[in-house]
């Protein structure tokens, strides 16, 4: 098992039946929480065919499935999971699972968060692929957006469209928008691939105010958050010495996380993504608005149809 310490290929809108996809072998990091400020130790490991992403509360022996429907906290990430059997900040390696094409996976972890790593999708990218990715039986189901569903909140909106005529794979446009005249008015659309994602996306880090972690930790957060993790924001200022990793890192950051929140919908989707200072929340939203009516989406390959009727019959 190697160890490392402190990308979803262009499909065609109707693809050819494929097999399901796991990790060729196990692997683990050793990271900080960024809220509990903990060293925190997690092993990804080969799913059984058919399970879906699947993460393991090691210290308490409890699993909880990575999907939509169970993620009960989007205020300052996406946490799966209630009480004591809870999984946080998901999302960064939701969204290089999404990248590299996993279907099945086991996410063991020995604390209520998995580790920030340096605030991007990048270490997570390298671990999956340093295990490998190989097919396992079974066929890849995929959700085909068949019309427009859109939410929106205080001025804020997030939507699922079909391909145009010839699309393929997915899409995602996004436009963020804040006071700070460091970040400003960003927008970035990006058609996701694997290579795609590891040059363009996953190296993103995730980012606040300065005000703002002065409030987290007053609250007891973001006591593992540091400049080794996140980009600081200071008005004008980008307080990190080594400064940005992209002139539009922001965006870059926020298009990951609507690709890690949407990958809990259990499938990969076949369609557009098109969103407005859009966050954890909306993005949560968006998936259950899309499942709430049948005649939204239609899911290839049959198996994951009779969980979406459950959750819509719900």
């Amino acid at each position: 098992m190697a160890v490392l310490k402190d990308r979803y290929s262009f499909t065609p809108a109707e693809p050819a039946p494929c097999a399901r996809r796991t990790l060729r072998a196990a692997i683990a990091g050793v990271g900080r929480g960024l809220h509990s400020g903990r060293d925190v130790t997690m092993v990804l490991k080969p799913g059984a065919v058919g399970s879906g992403v699947v993460f393991c509360r090691s210290d308490l022996g409890v699993d909880v499935p990575g999907r939509f429907d169970l993620v009960t906290d989007t205020r300052l990430c996406t946490l799966i999971g209630e009480g004591a059997a809870r999984v946080g900040t998901v999302e960064h390696l939701m969204a290089a699972v999404m990248a590299v094409g996993i279907d099945d996976l086991r996410v063991e972890v020995d604390a209520a968060e998995l580790p920030i790593f340096d605030g991007s999708a990048a270490p997570f990218l390298f671990l999956l692929e340093a295990a490998g990715v190989v097919e396992h039986g079974g066929l890849r189901e995929r959700i085909e957006i068949l019309r427009t569903v859109r939410v929106e909140a205080n001025g804020t909106f997030a939507e699922l469209r079909p391909h145009r005529a010839g699309g393929a794979g997915f899409e995602v446009s996004l436009q963020i928008e804040f006071a700070a005249k460091a970040i400003g008015a960003q927008s970035y659309h990006f058609a996701l691939s694997e290579s795609g994602f590891a040059e363009e996306i996953a190296p993103a880090r995730t980012f606040a105010m300065r005000a703002e972690i002065e409030a987290l930790r007053a609250a007891g957060l973001a006591r593992g958050g540091s400049l080794a993790n996140a980009v600081v924001v200071d008005g004008e200022a980008i307080v990190n010495p080594e400064g940005l990793r992209f002139e539009d890192e922001f965006v870059r950051h926020k298009l990951l996380d609507v690709i890690g929140d949407l990958a809990l919908a259990g499938a990969p989707i076949s369609g557009r993504f098109v969103g407005c200072k859009t966050g954890h929340a909306l993005n949560n939203q968006l998936l259950r608005a899309l499942f709430a009516d049948q005649g939204n989406y239609r899911v290839t390959n049959g198996s994951l149809a009779a969980q979406a009727r459950q959750l819509t019959a719900a």
